[in-house]
């Protein structure tokens, strides 16, 4: 991208983010739940030790670092950040409701991480380094921070056609009017989503050692209300479009989605899949 248009990318992402953290604290239950394959392989993949210090990037609410937290252990540190301090502040709420004493909160941007050289040993980065101006640079500063022998945990968005909860909504608006048509040169949650393209980054970041899986993922909606209220609580620059909608138009868009989420209804509502790329390097 050309440097004016980073510059805005990276203003309007912080905007958004500090303008979606409360509905992401509403949601953050949900989402748990239906990423938890997710979380459980990151987590298992970093292998936090006891006494050890793990740093979360774009951490949000701030579960998956929670759940490594457990592992480190009294004598252990999470270093939990986020670029945006809305976002960090839910994550500090969730860490004192879970009890966690070994974590400190920074506001903190990955692509400058304020942190010295070889000075943590593991790092997890969940739906973060797909969204970042510069990816590569962002993950040359994990691997900067890293020790020797550190070890890198990170999901990104599988491809948009294994990923219908997210990309259903985009083609409702999308026909409707409400989207303009998307630029190739601005990030999107399908950034990363070629596994060649991820594991070149990282090895350009100098991982090697480079393992890439996928990890699937379910979301549940009680009725098209539940799921276009979840996303313009926390779909980023689409929970904005959401937000604006007049009642007639989010009408329209709920009867688009009826038709497009036919084949996962359910008794109880709509069970619709996700995947995720999930991948460790060291």
């Amino acid at each position: 991208m050309a440097s004016q248009l980073i510059d805005e990318y990276r203003r309007t992402s912080h905007e958004i983010s500090q303008a979606i953290a409360p509905g992401w604290e509403r949601r953050r239950a949900k989402f748990e739940a239906a990423v938890a394959p997710v979380r459980e392989w990151m987590v298992r993949e970093l292998a936090p030790r006891p006494g050890g210090t793990v740093l979360e990037l774009a951490a949000g609410a701030g579960d998956t670092g929670f759940e490594a937290a457990e592992a480190l252990g009294d004598d252990g540190r999470l270093i939990s950040t986020d670029f945006s301090a809305a976002m960090l502040d839910v994550g500090r709420r969730r860490g004192a409701e879970l009890g966690i004493r070994n974590a400190e909160f920074r506001v903190m941007d990955a692509e400058h991480l304020e942190l010295d050289s070889g000075s943590v040993d593991g790092v997890l980065c969940r739906f973060g380094y797909m969204l970042m101006a510069d990816p590569a640079a962002a993950l040359a500063e994990t691997r900067r921070v890293l020790r020797p022998g550190g070890r890198l945990a990170l999901a990104v968005w599988d491809a948009p056609q294994r990923n219908p909860f997210f990309t259903a909504v985009v083609a409702a608006l999308a026909n409707g009017g409400f989207l303009p048509p998307p630029r190739e040169d601005v990030p999107n949650p399908f950034s990363m989503a070629n596994p060649a393209h991820t594991q070149t980054l990282l090895q350009a970041a100098g991982f090697g050692a480079v393992k890439v899986d996928q990890a699937r993922v379910e979301f549940r909606f009680r009725d098209i209300d539940d799921y276009v209220s979840f996303m313009a609580d926390t779909a980023g620059p689409l929970a904005v479009v959401l937000r604006k909608l007049s009642e007639q138009d989010r009408r329209t868009v709920a009867a688009t989605l009826e038709d497009a989420f036919g084949t996962f209804a359910t008794d109880g509502g709509y069970t619709v899949p996700g995947a995720a790329l999930v991948a460790a390097a060291s």
